[in-house]
């Protein structure tokens, strides 16, 4: 009799326990579940922010590649003189809107003193910064040929595209109004020719100032 109810006890808790490891398993699955739908909303969320911050960049690219293809146009008309005597050209390309001015537009040789030609060009460039792109940056970058100074008194031809870079950054800003939070000058020398040096029309080509209207936001724009 007593190992009979005995029997009876270890059962009824082997049952008892079993029920409840169901019980537990059953809880634990829910918990799994809730957790699981918990994990998709999020994701689900995460996902419609990414999209929404990816229409975001899209839209800011294509309001700035829009203000440098106005500005493009501008400059096409204001330029027209300019560019017909092929003293001047406009690019767009990967660093964004690219101007190359002749360097005699706007300096004698050897000089850094703005022309009163070159003060006229550079006032419709000007413009242009004030008007269609405000807020871009704008890098003044001079470049010489590879003729080595021999009359002038610069030091070298990184003294001289450096100083006309910045002779011309000064009159944007005094003489333009242009912001000077805009501007930077950079000047590079014989080192970053666009020909080979070997004829005086490529030298020619080389001696230049190139004004970059960069993108606002943007690293890159579509090269054209």
């Amino acid at each position: 009799m007593k190992t009979k109810l005995l029997l009876i006890i270890c059962v009824t808790v082997l049952f008892s326990l079993s029920g409840c490891a169901f019980i537990d398993k059953a809880r634990r699955a829910d918990d799994l579940e809730i957790e699981n739908a918990n994990l998709k909303n999020r994701i689900a969320l995460l996902q419609k922010e990414k999209t929404r911050e990816v229409q975001n960049v899209s839209e800011e690219k294509e309001k700035e590649v829009s203000e440098l293809e106005q500005a493009k146009k501008e400059l096409e008309e204001s330029l027209k003189k300019e560019i017909g005597d092929y003293k001047a050209k406009l690019q767009m390309t990967e660093r964004g809107l690219v101007i190359t001015f002749v360097s005699e537009i706007f300096f004698d040789s050897g000089k850094d003193d703005v022309k009163q030609d070159g003060k006229l060009t550079l006032g419709k460039v000007a413009e242009v910064l004030k008007k269609d792109v405000p807020h871009s940056q704008v890098a003044i970058e001079g470049h010489t040929d590879n003729d080595p100074i021999k009359h002038s008194g610069w030091k070298s031809n990184w003294e001289l595209s450096s100083s006309r870079a910045l002779a011309v950054l000064h009159y944007l800003v005094e003489q333009c109004s242009v912001n000077p939070r805009m501007l930077s000058a950079n000047g590079y020398g014989e080192y970053h020719p666009v020909a080979a040096n070997d004829t005086p029309q490529n030298k020619g080509k080389n001696r230049r100032v190139e004004i970059v209207i960069l993108p606002s936001n943007l690293n890159k724009v579509k090269a054209q």
